[in-house]
């Protein structure tokens, strides 16, 4: 834990002091309080490999800031806040209030509801009527005003994810001077979805004020050319190869070619397909741990017992899959009378946040099939399911890599999957099999998985029964070809390469 000193300061004061910005509306830590009740801050313990990432980029400065928001009771006497944070790294941690009003709207509504099921693919789950645009565009606007207030002459601001969409052209028009790049972490859909958003045109224009927007993989970055090209009239560079991290040609995500840039209003803008990474050598030094040790044993006595293990690890979200993945498991316990108390599926899928409706209807769905295959199948000695919705600690969820036969990562559509990446991390040089669906970003990655299809019954079975029956010699040659894929592109290799786009 860290002890952090608050200084509470008003929009207009100490302005343009940093030279790099980095705005997230996730803060670098989690804050607590200590026994003797003084604030603090709590590393946060999520497999989430991003933020320590990003924390990481103020090790070698001294006058950088993060822009985050904080919850507020009341708006009418709260200002912006001023954290000088001075360990592991020393910057400046400025947090923007925001109402309880506020962060629904923005981002449990209008993020949520109306663009995560756009960018998913999911048009028939898209909801505009409770949308608040103007709320969106405010919040936006805070994001941009503190970024320009806080940043020196030319300075640079990586900005992240597609509820902050509106910052970059608020941010040129206010400091046209300020270098900006941007980082999509989800899927970007093709035009013809896009195009549902009725705000499509203010948020192109807004993106295609960047200096570099950056994707998971060339699909989603030839997806933004062509919207950007065919709804605002960006004009597109001719096509390059993609690079050789990615695999080019034969499934649903695969891309031979990608447009470096686009033009727009006379401005050049840089587009980049970098997908995040993991972090191999912490996964590698976490598995000889004594804690990770004794997660395993305790896997080991209480859910494995001899039995392969299959471990699928995801969130409640109609977009992972687990619904499908459930209805599969089903169907091989029903073929397979022979692998009764001999395999288990360990589902590991965090709850929403409450308040969300249709994240809620998903997870009693998941609870209620779980429920009745448990029901139909278990034996004495025998329950085929472990169910948890809990937020697992990163260090047993390492345990659970380690111990794991077989992890069925299937969602229906997912911008990349960091669990597909950790999981062959940790298998290095121990085989194990990836069951893993082409409709996400890792899929052009990982070359070795067993690549499936979930929205295909056949496909699906095809693809568990492989991973059931694959001998270890094949387990231990696909392994080997993605832990080298993980371990050559890392986490910190993503940043590095995203910001070095602003240099060149």
């Amino acid at each position: 834990m860290f002890v952090f000193e608050i200084k509470e300061t008003n929009l207009t004061s100490q302005q343009g002091s940093s030279p790099f910005i980095l705005l997230y509306h996730r803060t670098p830590f989690d804050e607590g309080v200590s026994e003797t009740g003084q604030r603090i801050w709590v590393d946060q313990k999520s497999p989430n490999g991003i933020i320590p990432t990003l924390r990481n980029l103020f090790l070698n400065r001294t006058d950088g800031t993060w822009i985050a928001w904080r919850k507020v009771d009341d708006l009418n006497n709260s200002e912006d806040e001023k954290i000088t944070m001075k360990e592991p790294a020393e910057f400046t941690l400025r947090r923007i209030p925001l109402s309880e009003e506020q962060i629904s709207s923005f981002y449990h509504v209008t993020s949520k509801e109306s663009f995560w099921p756009v960018l998913h693919t999911f048009p028939t789950y898209f909801e505009i009527n409770n949308a608040d645009w103007s709320i969106f565009e405010e919040v936006n606007s805070r994001f941009a005003n503190a970024a320009c207030l806080e940043a020196t002459k030319n300075a640079t601001v990586w900005v992240h994810d597609y509820n902050l969409w509106l910052v970059p052209g608020m941010i040129k028009e206010k400091r046209p001077d300020i270098k900006i790049a941007f980082f999509h972490h989800t899927p970007f859909p093709c035009n013809d979805v896009f195009a549902i958003l009725p705000w499509r045109n203010q948020i192109l224009s807004s993106l295609l004020a960047c200096d570099v927007v950056g994707f998971h993989i060339p699909r989603y970055t030839e997806n933004f050319a062509r919207s950007a090209n065919c709804l605002v009239g960006a004009t597109k560079g001719p096509k390059e190869l993609v690079s050789p991290k990615f695999i080019s040609v034969g499934s649903a995500l695969t891309e031979p070619s990608e447009t470096p840039w686009l033009e727009y209003q006379g401005k050049r803008v840089k587009l980049l397909s970098s997908p995040v990474g993991t972090s191999p050598d912490l996964i590698t030094e976490l598995i000889k741990s004594d804690i990770v040790t004794e997660y395993g044993n305790e896997i080991e006595t209480s859910t494995k017992k001899g039995r392969k293990l299959i471990l699928s690890a995801s969130r409640v979200d109609y977009t992972k899959g687990n619904e499908q993945l459930l209805l599969a498991f089903e169907r091989l316990l029903e073929r397979r009378k022979d692998l009764h108390g001999k395999v288990v599926l360990m589902l590991a899928c965090v709850a929403a946040a409450s308040g969300m409706k249709i994240y809620e209807e998903t997870q009693r769905s998941i609870e209620e099939m779980a429920g009745r295959i448990n029901g139909r199948f278990s034996l004495v000695d025998w329950v085929p399911i472990r169910f948890s919705t809990r937020r697992i600690p990163y260090e047993e969820m390492v345990a659970w890599f380690s111990q794991a036969d077989i992890c069925w990562i299937t969602p229906l559509r997912d911008g990349l999957n960091l669990v597909a990446k950790e999981y062959a991390a940790a298998r290095k040089n121990k085989g194990g099999v990836l069951v893993l669906s082409e409709f996400t970003g890792a899929s052009v990655l990982l070359d070795g998985a067993v690549l499936t299809n979930p929205y295909s019954h056949r496909r699906m079975d095809e693809a568990i029964e492989e991973a059931i029956e694959m001998p270890k010699t094949e387990q231990l040659k696909r392994m080997a070809n993605m832990t080298q894929a993980v371990e050559a592109f890392t986490v910190k290799d993503w940043a590095n390469e995203q910001l070095q786009q602003l240099c060149d």
